[in-house]
């Protein structure tokens, strides 16, 4: 029975050697530089969570003999990721003394045979079985892709003849940047829900994602980068950000334009008229600069397409949904059953506790009764692909060297569709946060489960390798938020506070090599955010990958705290001004930064310090400009703003972002951290500095933006 622990109680020797054989990490610096340590609830909790049992000190000195011998119970390793090009060797464990031999089934269906290494390691007792060790070694030559290793064990006395088998995952070195890009690219970052035209439903949808990509691929942009389209709740209030959805693997069907679906051409007049009904309830909200109404929006959305849905499919297009579905597998039928139980039970809380494990009988007899249900939420997946396929098609056609960049949350919704259908991908009783920083005093809590490192390897990452296959179907390039996330991880117990939690290391190679693995195959660019507290070996490691880093103005600095010289930058990097965490470039110099926080409450320092560090911070800039012959004396707000693009275009990143909202002058903000319903997170919609809505229609005409995109391009000829 675990003894009751003292929330500050500190951990002792032998829990922190348990702790770090299974990748919990016991020390860590805190952001004052100071070594911090988790306390000894906080390990022997996310010990729990990784199935280690550490309440007591029999616990502890039983789970640590368990370290050693865990790996001899398994012939193979729950799964091998490889890199081309390299040998790895791979310990095979058998019966001391039995024969085995090793082969390779790859994804092509031929064959290749392992070599046997001289690598002698002392036979092990394991449950009674003297059991020894042989080691093969992976080619270096094997083909890019997801392989099978095969070891065939001959009979001895302990055992019979047998063959165990285990994921192979073959993955590049390093990706290089497509050819079509050249050696650096730019192009445009936008809130896809803010930016609407005339037709749209009164949020940003695939249709003005066409649009808005055609425009700027005619301007010359290489990427448009977009919000995650991850899947919110399909039923009751849908959480407005989109980096807490349900799944991360497919798309909110809120995105969809319904007159774009093809069936709409040949429905009925009066079902004709119920689509244009369902658009007029919410058609002037278009032309409103309040902020979005998501709940609206998806009502007349539904109705609308539960209308066309009704009308039916000819032959082919309904053979195209079932090769869809097919193809998305069993992925997308528990996805569209969970939509179907939280249309019919509201949140999971509230299901029947028959229905809430997805293995469960009763749900399986759930399925049979909601058919209709399921081939409905199935059937807007198989739409929204396809609107967002063509997005990406028109996107290169107009000359984008990758088109649409997609965004990547890092984590899911506690309640949502993932942690319902796949549970044991989860570590139960654990979010995932952030330790206290300079800008969140207290840590933060992002209220996620994380993925389990334990399960991941024994499942070969499928969850990791299906979610990166779906969100580079119509995707050129992929930014990844937090990708510190592939390494480590604040892991912080339930119930406790977000400073109160440790970080757990996950198998960086393996991770990283899986996302190159699936972004080598769909032709794509990976771009991580490694904003905040990162170790510098880990961007080098990313580098080393061929995986892009991101860097913000404001957030580069010296040591002296003057703004970083553009040829500091690094070169494998997506540079912009500002990021969606802050306001628009013309709001922050204006303070609207400091303003927000201190009317929310959020300050943690006298307001008067805080603004007088953001006028520093922003006359240092100033006067790098002006180092650059950037900047005149008494420039306006728009020649700044424009100054602040030409210097980072000076960098040599590769990538260089511009914000479509520093195009047209706009001054909210998308999103305060450290806010729920304090401020409208999430809904502000593309505005001017005056409060103006801007359209799609309107931003070929908009001079503000005409000029910011040829001062980009100007600069970049020079």
């Amino acid at each position: 029975m675990t003894e009751s622990i003292a929330a500050s109680e500190p951990a002792g020797e032998r829990l922190k050697q348990l702790a770090e054989a299974h990748g919990v990490s016991t020390e860590y610096w805190d952001y004052h530089g100071n070594l911090a340590a988790p306390s000894r609830a906080t390990l022997v909790a996310v010990l729990a969570a990784l199935g280690v049992e550490a309440g007591t000190d029999e616990e502890i000195e039983t789970s640590l003999a368990q370290v050693e011998i865990t790996p001899w119970r398994r012939t193979l390793p729950p799964s091998v990721v490889a890199r081309a090009g390299e040998e790895v060797r791979v310990p095979v464990h058998v019966p001391d003394g039995a024969g085995v031999r090793v082969h390779v089934d790859l994804e092509d269906g031929s064959r290749r045979e392992l070599p046997q290494t001289d690598d002698w390691t002392l036979p092990h007792d394991v449950d009674g079985v003297l059991t020894g060790r042989a080691t093969f070694a992976l080619p270096a030559d094997l083909p890019l892709g997801w392989h099978a290793l095969v070891a065939d064990i001959d009979a001895s006395p302990a055992c019979e003849a047998h063959s165990a088998t285990t994921p192979l995952a073959v993955t590049p070195d390093r990706l290089e940047l497509p050819a079509s890009l050249g050696e650096r690219g730019w192009g445009v970052m936008a809130q896809l829900y803010s930016v609407r035209s005339r037709g749209s439903w009164g949020i940003g949808d695939a249709d003005d994602l066409t649009e808005l990509a055609s425009l700027l691929g005619d301007e010359g942009a290489d990427f448009l980068l977009i919000n995650p389209l991850h899947a919110s709740e399909p039923a009751g209030i849908m959480t407005p950000s989109p980096y807490l959805p349900v799944t991360r693997r497919f798309v909110n069907p809120i995105y969809i334009r319904p007159e774009a679906i093809a069936e709409v051409a040949r429905l009925s007049g009066p079902r004709r008229s119920l689509v244009q009904w369902a658009f007029e309830e919410v058609s002037e909200t278009d032309l409103s600069a309040d902020p979005i109404d998501r709940d609206a929006v998806w009502k007349a959305k539904r109705e609308a397409l539960e209308v066309i849905f009704a009308a039916g499919r000819s032959r082919a297009r309904q053979r195209d949904f079932e090769r869809f579905r097919a193809e998305q597998g069993e992925g997308l039928e528990r996805f569209a059953l969970w939509c179907a139980l939280s249309e019919k039970y509201g949140e999971l809380q509230d299901w029947p506790e028959t229905l809430r494990d997805a293995s469960n009988a009763f749900v399986a007899n759930e399925a049979r009764t909601l058919t209709e249900r399921i081939d409905f939420y199935a059937w807007m997946q198989w739409i929204v692909d396809e609107q967002l396929g063509r997005a990406q098609s028109e996107a290169r056609a107009s000359g984008m060297g990758l088109g649409i960049m997609g965004d990547l949350a890092v984590g899911v919704h506690p309640r949502g569709a993932d942690a319902w259908s796949d549970p044991e991908s989860f570590a139960a009783g654990i979010e995932a946060g952030a330790p206290p920083d300079m800008y969140n005093q207290l840590g933060q809590n992002w209220s996620q489960p994380p993925w389990s490192p334990t399960r991941l390897a024994e499942s070969a990452y499928a969850p990791l390798r299906d979610m990166m296959r779906t969100v580079l179907r119509h995707a050129g390039a992929l930014r990844m938020d937090h990708i510190i996330g592939l390494f480590r991880l604040w892991w912080i117990p339930r119930g406790m506070g977000a400073d109160q939690g440790a970080y757990v290391r996950y198998d960086h190679e393996a991770m990283v090599g899986v996302v190159l693995l699936e972004a080598y195959r769909a032709g794509a660019v990976i771009i991580g955010e490694d904003l905040g507290t990162v170790e510098p070996w880990v961007r080098d490691y990313l580098a080393s990958r061929g995986v892009l880093g991101t860097s913000v103005l404001w957030f580069e600095k010296q040591q002296d705290g003057w703004p970083l010289q553009p040829d500091a930058y690094r070169y494998l990097s997506l540079s912009t001004v500002n990021t969606h965490d802050l306001p628009p470039t013309a709001g922050y110099l204006a303070d609207e930064h400091v303003t927000l926080r201190e009317r929310l409450g959020l300050l943690t320092e006298p307001v008067e310090q805080v603004r007088a560090e953001a006028r520093v911070e922003r006359e240092r800039m100033l006067t790098r400009l002006r180092e650059h012959g950037l900047l005149r004396n008494d420039p306006s707000e728009r020649e700044i703003v424009e100054a602040l693009y030409r210097y980072i275009v000076r960098t040599p990143s590769a990538l260089i972002g511009i914000a479509l909202v520093d195009g047209v002058g706009e001054r909210r903000t998308q999103n305060q951290p450290g806010t729920d319903q304090e401020y409208p997170n999430w809904k502000i919609p593309l505005a001017d500095g005056s409060g103006e809505v801007v359209l799609v229609e309107d931003l070929p005409g908009n001079v503000r933006l005409s000029s910011l995109l040829a001062a980009v391009r100007d600069e970049l000829r020079h």
